[in-house]
């Protein structure tokens, strides 16, 4: 496997043995976090609020439980960023848009008052694209600045590739979880559907979720495993399923190799690389299925050619509500690519909505059928580098298939592309997020 482009990535969970001994503390790893958010901030662009004075308050109460041998939890004191379309009691709302102005919540999200229940120390609000969208923000790409760090948990993303922070959430509706954390060389998390509770988060169409871009697999699996202990799923769901304790490396019986509509698009060093992964694993002894040996993933990677419409199509309908809303009072706040959505989905109308559901529960009851003659999909976590200039946020081809299907999956930092990290991607059917990290564990472990 590649080299692993994440030398600047820092663990809270690879500390924690020093804030038992007294050798360390949530303090002063939070210290180190606000040395570096200082010096790099000028240039990334990571922020859009921050709340350093509560965060101080919060992992000194930390240290001290720490150091008396009762942590409230594995994430104590841990600093993290918070997506800037999620709700924060004591922080602006920004959404990425101007149409926004600053709005204030009363409330913290679920999410946030898990984390806050857990003894995290919330560092601050990260960027995000317009209304989660594709109309970039001015966030940089922590590998070069020249290039985006990815869309639409931007800042999260930077932030974590940076060292600052070694957690922060994020929202995936398209690629917004995946696709910037293998921009930027961090871990991404996009759980299963519904896995962890979305109240108050601005990102809630019918296939979104809270996503978690992280330093490492623990990192990523604790703090996940928090929220939902204190916050549950979504209403209606179960959450996410699994134990407390991170997954052992776990060798999969079965592979499938996912070359979906993005593969086309893919650079030419992103492809050796996933085929020399592929390689090496079946050489270790796991059966690799692929489009050219099995009739099933063949058909699969058919039905996926209309993702990306159906997924745009889906999103664009249910955004109309609260975007329409926004034209009425501030049309001129909204971009163009905003604008053309309002009109599409009215064009759509209820009877063609009602069509793309069916697509979509067909497509994924044949996702889970072959998924049963699996362990996981392997595939990208981008089509390449992160592009340079800040202007596009980049291909999300590699990532849309995991939302429309409510699918866990895991963006790892393993791969190289023009200098720049490129993320190999596990995916896995619903509900199998525990032995997905499992997996994971094994291939970083190759």
């Amino acid at each position: 496997m590649s080299q692993d482009l994440s030398p600047s990535l820092v663990s809270f969970q690879a500390a924690t043995e020093q804030f038992r001994a007294g050798t360390d503390s949530p303090r002063d790893f939070l210290e180190r976090a606000i040395d570096r958010l200082t010096a790099a901030e000028p240039t990334l662009q990571a922020f859009a609020a921050l709340a350093i004075p509560r965060a101080r308050i919060v992992a000194d109460a930390a240290s001290l439980r720490w150091k008396e041998g009762r942590p409230a939890s594995r994430i104590d004191g841990m600093p993290i960023g918070i997506k800037d379309v999620i709700e924060t009691f004591d922080m602006p709302m920004g959404l990425g848009s101007p149409t926004v102005n600053g709005f204030q919540p009363t409330r913290d999200a679920a999410v946030v008052h898990a984390l806050r229940e857990s003894g995290a120390a919330i560092v601050g609000k990260t960027k995000t694209t317009e209304y989660a969208g594709s109309y970039a923000t001015d966030t940089r790409n922590p590998h070069d600045p020249t290039r985006t760090s990815g869309g639409s948990s931007a800042g999260s993303a930077s932030a974590v590739g940076a060292g600052i922070l070694p957690v922060a959430l994020g929202t995936q509706v398209i690629g917004s979880t995946l696709r910037p954390a293998s921009f930027c060389g961090a871990f991404g998390f996009k759980p299963t559907l519904g896995a962890i509770n979305r109240g108050g988060s601005h990102d809630f169409q019918s296939h979104s979720c809270i996503g978690v871009i992280g330093a490492s697999l623990a990192d990523i699996w604790f703090t996940t495993h928090e929220m939902v202990q204190r916050a549950g799923g979504d209403p209606g769901a179960m959450g996410l399923i699994g134990k407390a304790e991170l997954a052992e490396p776990t060798r999969p019986g079965t592979l499938i190799l996912l070359q979906t509509p993005g593969w086309d698009d893919a650079t030419a060093r992103a492809k050796e690389q996933l085929l020399a992964t592929v390689s090496a694993l079946s050489a270790a002894g796991v059966q690799i299925l692929t489009r050219d040996n099995h009739e099933g993933v063949a058909k699969f990677e058919t039905a996926l050619l209309e993702v990306m419409d159906l997924a745009l199509d889906i999103v664009g309908y249910e955004s109309r509500w609260p975007l329409k809303s926004v034209a009425y009072r501030d049309r001129d706040g909204l971009s163009p690519s905003v604008l053309s959505r309002i009109k599409l989905s009215d064009e759509l109308g209820l009877d063609g909505y009602r069509a793309l559901l069916a697509r979509r529960a067909a497509m994924r009851d044949a996702f889970e059928s072959l998924a049963r003659e699996a362990d996981a999909f392997i595939t990208l976590g981008a089509t390449g580098a992160a592009p340079k200039g800040i202007q596009w946020t980049g291909n999300p081809m590699f990532n849309v298939p995991a939302s429309v299907l409510g699918a866990p999956a895991l963006s790892l930092p393993v791969y190289q592309d023009e200098g720049m990290p490129l993320g190999l991607q596990l995916m896995g059917a619903q509900h199998t997020d525990e032995k997905l990290f499992g997996i994971a564990n094994y291939v970083m472990a190759r």
